[in-house]
């Protein structure tokens, strides 16, 4: 998820260049150490938006990454680990001034996050002078790549993929000739809306477009216009309290087209916003694997520890949030416990996850770009596949 709610401001980046962080990287100097003077115990963060009003991206990705740290400790290795989270509550303020805390007074040797693509644009910088690693389970911005960050990686695949991914699957899917585009006018909503209309058009598909206050009472006038239109597909940007808001009033108006959005909508939540009647028909991309189905294989003992651990079940990003901890933990494993150290093993990791291969580029994304497809038919979700497999009955 894109997932920016406001933009950087002059406090954060401020902040960031009025602090002399070289001498406060990670490195267990907070925690406990053994005689020889080695950490005993050292600190992985993690940070994002833990009880704002968006907290439901962001809880499954947090219980993930400590569900790793909690089974490796449980191996009882020579150096533990102590997971501290940092409440961001997606404000790109609040996740500098944390970002200072984690480095400055807590000393942390690697970060799960920030979760957010805002928080990720004020935050990074800090680590990045740090020298402190960081990886994020959620955030897709793609000009996040472009920054010349060292320390940073991501376990998502971009915007720039997901948007066309979708609209090809659309396309696959049920040959349409006319398409609705619709979106809130957050910057993640507007530029999913675009990578898809652009994909679609380019594919022969005629298709109109409109934006929506996402704080207005009701989307009456675009709803009249989508009827008018009849598309046979109509995709919506946003997450899910406007996505669920949309899909609601267009079907009480009697739109029964495909309706599709991205990954900021795959949540429960849509469907108690939607109304059950209304999550049929509904198809959702997202870069992440979620166990709806937890037949698949891979799946299978992560859901039910997941489960057992947090009485839930696991939701979006829950898998990658336990893949980005998990890249960090391996390579603490081969004995690295500098922040340093552990940023030049993450640059070498090749491993299967739970929810895709991890394995980073030298611009810190992740190798292999996957989009999974979800559908909502009568209010239950399942996972089809990824775009390659993913077929609708």
């Amino acid at each position: 998820m894109r997932l920016s709610y406001v933009r950087i401001g002059g406090l954060a980046a401020g902040m960031a260049l009025s602090l002399t962080l070289a001498a406060c990287g990670g490195g267990g100097g907070n925690g406990e150490s053994k005689s020889d003077g080695s950490p005993s115990t050292i600190k992985i963060g993690f940070m994002g938006d833990l009880t704002g009003e968006n907290s439901a991206l962001v809880i499954p990705p947090a219980n993930g990454a400590q569900l790793a740290i909690e089974e490796y400790n449980k191996t009882n290795p020579p150096v533990k680990v102590q997971f501290v989270k940092y409440d961001s509550q997606a404000q790109e303020a609040q996740a500098a001034s944390l970002a200072q805390k984690a480095v400055r007074d807590d000393k942390i040797v690697a970060m799960v996050g920030p979760t957010f693509s805002g928080e990720s644009q004020a935050a990074v910088p800090i680590l990045e002078q740090a020298k402190v690693p960081n990886i994020s389970s959620s955030a897709t911005r793609t000009s996040l790549a472009s920054n010349g960050w060292k320390f940073w990686h991501r376990v998502v695949t971009n915007d720039d993929f997901q948007g066309p991914q979708l609209a090809d699957f659309l396309i696959k899917a049920k040959a349409p000739k006319k398409a609705f585009i619709l979106s809130d006018q957050a910057p993640y909503g507007v530029g999913l809306a675009d990578a898809v209309d652009k994909e679609l058009k380019g594919k022969g598909v005629q298709t109109q477009r409109d934006k929506v206050d996402e704080k207005a009472p009701d989307f009456s006038s675009t709803v009249t216009k989508v009827k008018a239109f009849n598309p046979d597909v109509v995709f919506m940007g946003g997450y899910y309290p406007v996505t669920g808001k949309m899909l609601k009033q267009l079907r009480d108006a009697g739109v029964t087209a495909l309706f599709s959005s991205g990954d900021g909508s795959v949540d429960p939540q849509l469907i108690s916003t939607a109304g059950t009647p209304a999550a049929d028909n509904v198809v959702l991309a997202c870069p992440c694997k979620i166990p709806f189905n937890t037949e698949i294989p891979e799946l299978k003992k992560f859901s039910a520890d997941y489960k057992a651990r947090f009485n839930a079940d696991p939701l979006i990003y829950g898998t990658e949030g336990f893949d980005a901890a998990t890249a960090i933990l391996d390579v603490i494993k081969s004995g690295a416990t500098d922040p340093v150290k552990i940023n030049e093993g993450l640059a070498k990791l090749d491993f299967k996850g739970v929810s895709k291969e991890i394995k980073f580029a030298p611009n810190g994304e992740i190798s292999s770009n996957v989009i999974y497809i979800y559908s909502l038919t009568k209010g239950q979700f399942s996972l089809l596949g990824d775009t390659t497999t993913a077929k609708l009955g």
